[in-house]
């Protein structure tokens, strides 16, 4: 049986099982071009020396067989922007050197195989069974051939901790949740947990509720009700419940 942790202060998840791997979602490299469209400037290549130094030290210490990326690995939905065309093939160069890499893509990263090296194994967008768990983005409904999982591990919806009093507001934290599986799959009954992978980018923030986009996912959609949750801190502190479910994703 697969057993999952996160890595303290790190949004990053480690799968243990007969393998061992880390999971991550939504770095959008390139990002930096919107924020300059806004005349927000961060500095040339830094942030992506610091993400690709940041999962390599990860690496060096989990030493996982393999690197699962959940997908929006770029920044731009339909092209392939300037930055991008460097910085995501660097990303992919350097990761592999360390262990095996999987990509699942999500819904930013179209054109992505003219930037994804050889070594790298890209798979379909549906996402990829271990075990009793799905790996996915987050972006599309999972096929009924999965149905009989009882965990599913996604991305895509960034979900950020708000309240305006709280020193934490504005930060990543980790959502796990429980409802009826039939919320996902119709034709089955029980019970399925969903763990929502903060967004490894730490620029997308926002002190306020109504000027953070989020993205919408057609699986939390589905959900009518949810039976319990835990909202999580980066450093793995529970600040919630199902109660507040709705002030983070």
């Amino acid at each position: 049986m697969l057993q999952t942790r996160i890595i303290p202060s790190k949004p990053i998840l480690v799968l243990e099982g007969k393998e061992k791997s880390m999971v991550i979602a939504d770095m959008h490299i390139g990002f930096e071009t919107i924020l300059a469209s806004n005349k927000i400037f961060i500095g040339k290549n830094s942030s992506i020396i610091e993400t690709i130094e940041e999962i390599t030290e990860a690496i060096s210490h989990e030493r996982p067989d393999a690197v699962i990326l959940l997908g929006d690995i770029k920044s731009s939905i339909k092209n392939i922007s300037k930055n991008e065309w460097s910085e995501v093939p660097l990303f992919f160069e350097k990761i592999k050197e360390k262990c095996r890499v999987i990509l699942i893509p999500g819904n930013h990263d179209a054109n992505i195989q003219r930037l994804v090296p050889e070594g790298v194994s890209m798979i379909s967008s549906t996402g990829m069974v271990e075990e009793n768990i799905l790996l996915t983005h987050g972006h599309t409904m999972p096929s009924e051939n999965f149905s009989h999982v009882d965990k599913i591990i996604m991305g895509h919806v960034h979900p950020v901790f708000f309240k305006e009093d709280s020193i934490l507001n504005g930060q990543r934290v980790w959502v796990s949740l429980k409802t009826e599986k039939q919320n996902v799959f119709p034709n089955k009954r029980g019970e399925i947990e969903i763990t929502i992978v903060p967004s490894f980018n730490r620029y997308f923030y926002a002190a306020h509720k109504k000027k953070y986009k989020k993205s919408i996912s057609p699986i939390i959609e589905k959900i009518k009700n949810v039976s319990s949750a835990k909202i999580i801190t980066l450093d793995g502190t529970i600040i919630g419940n199902e109660s507040i479910i709705e002030q983070v994703i």
